[in-house]
């Protein structure tokens, strides 16, 4: 039997009393046997009381986790709105499962068939094109203005790409590049960002490479580059 993953969500409290997680899960299981399918335990991925407005949820994280690793290649789901009450959101999450070479079946909700959803289609990647590029913008103006004016967060340590600088009496504590391993940064956000690599092949290709982390081990592991990508003191 071919396995795949399951996701099921509820959030408000009127939704758990009418439609509870365990009975989508039934659903979803159901579905996944009428298809000679099977979702193993580890791979059914559960948000109970989480909103579809946001993204940020332990059973999606996980499920987006093991899509990106190339462990999941089918993924199981009532309807669209259960993946996200954004239709920006389901885009995104959508092209990111496709992009890593995995397949969102959705059991209520037919593929696009008519002029209508064909244009529904469209206007929901119009969004989420609009939303990534505001996204990309706010982004690239808060690093530059960060960097311009060398601020530090004294309670943690300097990222990969860089030493930590003490507070001495006529500076501030602050962050200056280091140049061994800044070359490694460049090259995991040129791999990401213009090569398209997914996250776990960027790994894939540091560890092929040899290149060691800050502790020295050979080992890269996928949380570490994904820290790496998403630390906002990052300069391409």
């Amino acid at each position: 039997m071919k396995p795949v993953a399951i996701y099921a969500r509820v959030s408000s409290e009127r939704q758990k009393e009418q439609e509870t997680i365990a009975s989508q899960t039934a659903a979803l299981l159901e579905y996944a046997a009428a298809q000679n399918w099977m979702a193993p335990p580890e791979w059914q991925f559960l948000d109970e009381g989480y909103s579809g407005a946001s993204l940020i949820r332990p059973g999606l994280d996980s499920l987006r986790d093991g899509v990106a690793a190339g462990l999941i290649d089918t993924v199981v789901i009532l309807s669209p709105g259960r993946l996200s009450r954004n239709y920006a959101y389901q885009y995104l999450l959508s092209e990111e499962f496709v992009k890593n070479g995995a397949e969102l079946v959705f059991v209520n909700s037919p593929p696009a068939s008519t002029p209508g959803s064909e244009l529904l289609r469209q206007l929901q990647g119009m969004i989420a094109e609009y939303e990534r590029a505001q996204i990309l913008e706010r982004t690239r103006r808060g690093k530059r203005h960060r960097a311009r004016q060398g601020s530090v967060n004294v309670l943690s340590g300097a990222p990969y790409g860089y030493r930590y600088m003490k507070k001495t009496d006529s500076s501030s504590a602050y962050y200056e590049v280091l140049e061994s391993e800044a070359v490694v940064v460049r090259s995991v956000f040129e791999m990401f960002t213009v090569r398209q690599f997914s996250i776990g092949a960027v790994t894939r290709n540091l560890n092929e490479r040899g290149i060691p982390t800050r502790t020295g081990d050979s080992r890269w592991e996928r949380s570490t580059v994904w820290a790496m990508l998403r630390n906002p003191w990052r300069k391409s």
